[in-house]
């Protein structure tokens, strides 16, 4: 992998380099799609075709052309928003967090609960929620 100052040198963006080394990626590197990613079709198969895309060292996860999560060293993470945070909060889930300047950015996405890997309807639920959320984000 590319050091910080060499990717700065590439791409004038800076918070683009800080999201990719958090991640422990590379902008310019490859990775495999991983078994977790992989997975997630069938975790999401109540709620219809997924699709990943690789993104900043991490995955997209889309429905019908749009993301609704995101996947970053093998944590999904759920498209929120102000209607939905209260059912994400209510189980103590954590917002994806990146490292920009020295500081802590949050963006609009939370841990999915474990519940999903061991329940089609309950992962159905949550994904419905994450794409409606995407939707109202248009």
């Amino acid at each position: 992998m590319k050091s910080k100052s060499e990717l700065r040198k590439i791409f004038s963006n800076s918070w683009i380099v800080d999201l990719y080394t958090q991640l422990g990626s590379s902008p310019l590197g490859g990775q495999r799609m991983s078994e977790f990613v992989n997975n997630l079709e069938d975790v999401f198969v109540m709620f219809g075709a997924v699709r990943s895309r690789r993104m900043f060292g991490g995955y997209g996860i889309y429905h019908d052309n749009l993301m609704f999560g995101l996947v970053a060293d093998d944590v999904l993470y759920l498209k929120a928003d102000e209607e939905s945070l209260a059912a994400f909060a209510k189980q103590a889930l954590k917002p994806f967090e990146y490292e920009k300047n020295g500081k802590k950015m949050k963006m609009s996405y939370y841990m999915a609960p474990e519940v999903i890997f061991d329940d089609p309807e309950e992962a159905r639920e949550w994904a419905v929620r994450a794409f409606e959320a995407a939707l109202r984000a248009k």
